[in-house]
């Protein structure tokens, strides 16, 4: 990548100086800057590309949109809401708790709206990442990347898709002004976007055509309606709803002894899947083409009560031949068939194992985090990076889980970075760097613990593993361990130069 922030010096007029620069408003942005501020950081800015706060929860807006965790788990520890109205939240109810949360806790007089990051750049001589934004330059002593992993859409790179005549979305930029009323759709995908969309077009659409590459195990959604009696209970009893929390999270972490550690303890969930899928799908040859041959928890699970009657319903036909090309007003697979398309709906995913922030962000020696990455993701915590002092990354590498809510890890980083930020306060540091053994011997560690999983071991290829084969995505154990990890910073794996130090060297 090619700067142009030292040929085009910016003045002190043009550039906003401030001590930490954080990027992304979803969960980790907001939570992050919740933090700072009770530590006594008022000297911050939220960059956030969108129009309010949110992220991924605000880019998504498509037809049923909704949360694969129960709200009293999905939500922060610090923020409960007794007033979810359903067990599993819909898209439109967590965007307005994160709203509420944003204004409950003040940070919104910290945000910069519009503001998307297009390069940010370590400047050793100040000590300071200059950070270029489409609503201005800023320069700060601390850089946060709060940008997440399901942030930027994938799009598939299938022949003629340019020239299709009709309406081509991803599910992550839903066009809610298109009507699909009477339309031909086709939905390419059947991940976890897809099962939640394909239901709630395909009473409307003319026709559904799913394009599966790979069949998913699908377990029931135990979701209902939350009582008057139990939001009243949780308004007046904080602890009951604190207590609920605590099972539900239990009861998720008992799965990661399947995922991660011993394969017979997903056989009762993959028996429930399987169970699921007989008593929905009637037809044997429909049924045998739904599913999976691969091991459940090798691929992210997925709960739906309405996805096998919704691709079982007479407008609907489930496609296993790949796709060879899209026609101005078709779909064309490789066994010959055409199918007339009116609306291509992308239910493709996001840019997981190759984060486009990556390419924007620049260390130390003028290498781009994804040059640095170039034989997988690599870093200490999955917070920091050798090579970019005073970077900080949230919902990084190997921070994601599949079987419990990411906010516990995103709270686990938080504080994991609030102890990084204080303690550079207390010892007078410009700069807090890990040291590159630090980071090979967590790499080594994630390695260690991710074989002999079912990502690795479990007959599939997935979204979790980058194109080397590596699990660089998923926490590959416990998630009580990763917050035994992050609970306190190692600082004995981290440089750190205080502003004396560095006039000294200078001089």
């Amino acid at each position: 990548m090619t700067s142009t922030i030292e040929s085009q010096p910016q003045s002190d007029q043009q550039t906003r100086h401030v001590r930490v620069a954080v990027i992304g408003s979803g969960f980790a942005g907001l939570g992050m800057a919740i933090r700072l501020r009770e530590q006594g950081v008022e000297d911050l800015v939220v960059l956030e590309r969108g129009d309010d706060v949110g992220g991924t929860w605000r880019d998504n807006t498509y037809p049923g949109a909704a949360c694969d965790v129960q709200s009293n788990l999905y939500s922060f520890s610090f923020a409960p809401n007794p007033d979810w109205p359903r067990t599993y939240s819909e898209q439109p109810e967590i965007l307005a708790y994160l709203q509420d949360v944003a204004r409950r806790f003040d940070v919104l007089r910290h945000h910069v709206f519009g503001a998307e990051v297009t390069e940010a750049r370590w400047d050793a001589t100040a000590a300071r990442w200059q950070v270029r934004t489409t609503a201005g330059d800023f320069s700060a002593q601390v850089l946060i990347s709060a940008a997440g992993a399901l942030a930027d859409p994938s799009y598939p790179d299938i022949p003629g898709i340019e020239d299709f005549a009709g309406t081509v979305m991803h599910s992550a930029r839903w066009d809610a002004g298109h009507d699909l009323s009477g339309e031909r759709v086709a939905v390419v995908g059947t991940g976890a976007s897809a099962i939640q969309v394909v239901p709630s077009i395909q009473p409307v659409a003319g026709s559904v055509t799913v394009y599966q590459r790979t069949p998913p195990w699908v377990i029931p959604r135990g979701d209902r309606p939350t009582t008057a009696f139990e939001r009243a209970l949780y308004r007046r009893f904080p602890l009951a709803q604190k207590a609920v929390r605590g099972l539900l999270y239990a009861g998720r972490e008992f799965l990661a002894v399947g995922i991660t550690k011993d394969r017979r303890f997903l056989a009762p969930v993959q028996k429930l899947a399987r169970t699921h899928l007989e008593r929905q799908v009637r037809d044997p040859q429909l049924r045998a083409t739904l599913t999976p041959d691969y091991t459940i928890g090798c691929k992210r699970i997925l709960i739906s009560n309405d996805w096998y009657p919704a691709v079982t319903a007479p407008n609907a036909e489930v496609v296993n031949a790949p796709i060879a090309e899209i026609r101005p007003h078709s779909v064309v697979t490789r066994d010959g068939v055409e199918r007339p398309t009116d609306t291509l709906v992308l239910a493709t995913g996001f840019h997981v194992t190759d984060l486009p922030i990556a390419h924007r962000i620049t260390g130390k020696d003028s290498r781009t985090l994804a040059e640095v990455w170039t034989e997988g993701m690599a870093t200490n915590r999955g917070s920091t990076v050798a090579g970019f002092p005073n970077l900080f990354l949230l919902v990084g590498p190997n921070v994601g889980v599949g079987h419990t809510s990411m906010v516990y890890m995103i709270e686990s980083q938080v504080a994991y970075v609030g102890n990084a930020v204080q303690a550079m306060d207390d010892e007078g540091l410009a700069t807090l760097e890990t040291t590159q053994a630090a980071q090979d011997d967590y790499r080594a560690l994630v390695a260690e613990r991710s074989a002999g999983t079912v990502w690795l071991d479990g007959g599939c290829g997935s979204w979790y593993l980058d194109e080397h084969g590596h699990n660089t995505t998923l926490w590959p154990d416990f998630t009580f361990r990763f917050r035994r990890l992050t609970r306190t910073l190692d600082r004995e794996n981290y440089v750190g130069t205080t502003a004396e130090a560095r006039e000294q060297v200078s001089a």
